[in-house]
């Protein structure tokens, strides 16, 4: 390929563009969640098949509780970590809905073979965080390990008062790798799968759409936050229902922050 060929290539015109971030308002998280309902009802056994995942992986989280909780928690911090990816076929089926495509789990599934290296490449960034999270959490344990009041139960850990400062460092610890993690990621995946974008250019755009709307993106965080928690008091049983709602809405806040709106095909 010739230099001028190579100037003029489709990928390298769109990989020069810069990413706009479009204007937000305070209604747009509410927006997002109701067109993830939409896609719901569009493809219902895919979606309920996304949402059995995510319960199973809450059943196996609250057994492991039972028997090392601190190990559960950190499992648990990875999942959250590594929620974006594993709902990239929920955001490539809103991709197909509003391309006017039936979503088909098949390539749902297999979507993000296309952009394998970035969504690796991705993916291995957020592993790092989850190890820093990880290692964090350990030195949190160790440093309390001999104050802490003995448990017989992880409720009980959590609701004694007197580990009320481990519960404190802990969570600030985990609120920061949280914060960094959800900056990074609350569009990359959508993006990785619309775009012909390298996975530190979809997490670069992430981070400036948190700094240049930082309320609008805090308050899709609580949401996302608040109903994950809410779907988990039921014995684990709301995430058949919230989990996939939400990777669904994913993709809608994806094209509500990313411009232009236009839709690109979708991949097969």
């Amino acid at each position: 390929m010739t230099p001028e060929e190579a100037r003029n290539h489709p990928l390298a015109r769109e990989q020069a563009q810069r990413v706009s971030v479009c204007t937000l308002g305070w209604r747009d998280p509410l927006r997002w969640l109701a067109a993830g309902a939409r896609d719901m009802r569009a493809c219902p056994l895919l979606s309920l098949s996304y949402g059995a995942l995510f319960t199973a992986v809450a059943w196996a989280l609250a057994m492991l509780l039972r028997h090392s909780p601190q190990y559960a928690l950190l499992l648990g911090s990875g999942v959250m970590l590594l929620g974006p990816a594993l709902a990239m076929g929920l955001i490539q089926a809103s991709r197909s809905c509003q391309s006017g495509q039936r979503p088909r789990l098949r390539p749902c599934l297999l979507c993000w073979l296309p952009m394998r290296s970035s969504v690796a490449l991705f993916a291995g960034l957020l592993l790092v965080l989850e190890l820093l999270w990880a290692r964090s959490s350990l030195i949190v344990f160790a440093l309390f390990a001999d104050s802490m009041a003995p448990a017989q139960s992880p409720a009980q850990l959590l609701t004694d008062p007197s580990n009320l400062s481990f519960l404190a460092w802990y969570a600030a610890v985990g609120a920061v790798f949280a914060g960094i993690a959800y900056a990074c990621s609350v569009i990359a995946v959508p993006m990785l799968l619309d775009r012909p974008v390298d996975a530190v250019t979809a997490a670069l755009t992430s981070v400036r759409a948190c700094l240049e709307h930082p309320w609008v993106l805090l308050l899709w965080g609580a949401l996302l936050s608040a109903l994950t928690l809410l779907a988990l008091l039921p014995a684990g049983l709301g995430l058949l229902l919230v989990g996939p709602l939400l990777g669904h809405a994913s993709w809608h806040a994806y094209r509500g922050i990313v411009c232009p709106s236009a839709v690109a095909p979708a991949r097969p």
